[in-house]
């Protein structure tokens, strides 16, 4: 059984999940009913027994209890971490009804694992909470549970939940009830859940952007609905692949030429930490573009990619050498995925760089 109930200095490995908290907080409130001081719980998760430590367990009367956890900081980039979540539950005549209260979001757009109009709590923490309550209810009983985070509504802002549609706090997530230190996994999967989300409104053709910059580029120049942009983050390959395995048929790749011209050099990760290689790919074609050699050394020793524009500018290069890196990265991107594929090559203004 993991411990989580040890030093509060200590930080750990990994953390528990979301749904991991509100399942504590659950069971926690419940037992308080009957126990005045409750300080953890053992709950059942898919990886095996937790113990998970608890705080404000409080019994309101004979049929109503109060609870919370705090997801405590593991090593990870967790915008959850320090985060408390509480539950309320009241006994009732049979059953388990869990709702979402204040900070838990609710779903607004179809295409993810939760209908629209309900709280933003994924399947998997719903069996969790309700596995973990049966082991303690009595036949002649029920009990309705209310999920709720204080600070949900604005940590909220920090993750892709405005984008996925979710509104008013934060989603209760996790499959095997432990996070583990894998901070791009669980963000490349709130990216691929925007693909979800745009195919369930009925969007065949989609605009694929970086982030943010990009989103706001894509709605000046394409005159775009917001659900119809994805962003990539750095994860153009997984992105695409997963567009292509979901059947998109059509993408518009649309961004700063500092992102995208590395795809045309095979770098389908764009974090700078990952590669660059910004310059290379630059100087080369405009040095197939019949650029001279002194022209070709500027745009190597600059260290803006709109320096390297304003480089090609003066030398009316801008038009030939987009096109050709355009073109490039369409063979790179047909060569791995079954996509037809336009792209959009831009300057930090909107200016468009290649011919469309």
């Amino acid at each position: 059984m993991v411990n989580f109930n040890e030093s509060p200095r200590k930080e750990f490995d990994f953390g528990i999940t979301t749904g991991t908290a509100a399942t504590a907080a659950a069971l926690a409130a419940f037992l308080a009913i009957k126990n005045k001081d409750i300080n953890f719980v053992d709950i059942i998760t898919p990886v095996g027994t937790l113990k998970i430590e608890v705080s404000n367990s409080k019994k309101l009367n004979q049929y109503t209890g109060t609870a919370c956890v705090l997801k405590k900081p593991y090593k990870d980039p967790d915008v959850t971490t320090n985060m408390e979540i509480c539950a309320r539950v009241k006994i009732i005549e049979k059953g388990i009804i869990i709702k979402g209260g204040k900070g838990v979001g609710t779903v607004t757009k179809p295409g993810l694992q939760v209908p629209v109009g309900q709280p933003a709590i994924n399947p998997a923490p719903m069996d969790m909470i309700r596995e973990n309550l049966n082991r303690v209810l009595k036949e002649d009983h029920g009990i309705e549970v209310e999920i709720c985070v204080p600070q949900g509504e604005k940590i909220a802002q920090k993750t892709m939940n405005p984008r996925l549609g979710i509104v008013g706090g934060i989603s209760i997530l996790g499959t095997t009830g432990i996070a583990r230190p894998m901070s791009s996994k669980a963000y490349k999967e709130s990216l691929n859940c925007q693909i979800d989300v745009a195919l369930a409104q009925g969007y065949n053709d989609l605009i694929f952007v970086p982030g943010n910059i990009g989103q706001k580029l894509a709605l000046n120049i394409l005159n775009a609905e917001e659900d119809q942009i994805v962003q990539m983050g750095n994860f153009v390959g997984y992105m695409l692949e997963q567009a292509s395995v979901k059947g998109v048929k059509r993408i518009i790749l649309l961004g700063h030429a500092g992102k995208l011209v590395k795809i045309a050099a095979g770098i389908f990760n764009t974090k700078n930490s990952i590669a660059d290689g910004r310059a290379e790919v630059i100087a080369s074609y405009a040095g197939l573009k019949g650029a001279p050699k002194s022209l070709i050394k500027r745009i190597l020793e600059s260290k803006t990619t709109e320096d390297m524009i304003e480089i090609l500018e003066e030398n009316n290069l801008v038009r030939d050498v987009f096109n050709s890196i355009a073109d490039s990265i369409k063979y790179k991107c047909k060569e791995r995925f079954s996509i037809d594929l336009e792209v959009i090559i831009v300057r930090m203004d909107g200016t468009i760089l290649n011919n469309i």
